[in-house]
């Protein structure tokens, strides 16, 4: 078999690799609810992850017409108590995901994930989901002090895992534009939790499915 043109693979966690919208609905809206504040439609969520759980909680507190720094910090210990004990209750792989993972590691390719996810809530999600042996490195949006778009998460993630050549998979705005400042090839997912149509991310390449995303590396190195 020829070599794979990738050293290393990094992915977003939520909605890249996972679905995670019903537990991160159900902590958020435990959440809301302990506050006082009304819940917010599962869907609403999909279009609020990605840049942590405060800005999470900050946008499900703007939704029932409230934004208060304070009430973030109250509610935020609420928040992770809930979402620690339920992380992966109703989560699941995408289709094709965990096929395509396995094909990577069968060609040597470092797999690790780059997310705005508190490390330690990744980590627990990568265990409960039986995920523990598949990523050597995680970073997440704790881990080196800045997140996500700032490109310096992804860039210690691709060192921690020994660098050399490297892609980056996303499903938001928020990691098509990590990868474009750490100037890192990126593919989109056209599943996922997007805030705007998936062809406007500006990904190098868009994919519909995980059966896809070899062969895209394989473009994408060209």
């Amino acid at each position: 078999m020829a070599a794979f043109p990738f050293d290393v693979v990094a992915f977003d966690l939520d909605g890249t690799l996972a679905d995670t919208a019903p537990d991160l609905t159900a902590a958020l809206n435990h959440t809301l609810e302990q506050l006082g504040y009304p819940v917010v439609p599962a869907g609403d969520v999909r279009h609020m992850v990605g840049h942590g759980a405060k800005a999470l909680l900050r946008q499900g507190l703007a939704a029932g017409g409230r934004s208060d720094e304070a009430l973030v910090e109250r509610g935020f210990p609420i928040f992770l108590d809930y979402y620690e004990a339920h992380i992966a209750d109703e989560s699941f792989a995408f289709p094709g995901c965990e096929a395509a993972l396995d094909e990577l590691a069968a060609r040597g390719v470092i797999l690790a994930i780059c997310t705005n996810k508190l490390e330690a809530l990744a980590w627990r999600f990568v265990d409960a989901i039986g995920w523990n042996r598949r990523f050597p490195v995680i970073i997440g949006g704790d881990t080196v002090g800045v997140s996500k778009p700032d490109p310096a998460p992804l860039l210690a993630t691709i060192a921690r895992a020994g660098g050399g050549r490297a892609a980056f998979v996303g499903d938001s705005i928020t990691d098509t534009t990590t990868a474009r400042a750490a100037a890192i090839p990126c593919i989109a997912l056209s599943f996922g939790f997007h805030d705007r149509p998936p062809a406007e991310l500006g990904a190098d390449l868009l994919i519909d499915h995980y059966d896809e995303l070899i062969p895209a590396l394989e473009r994408l190195a060209g």
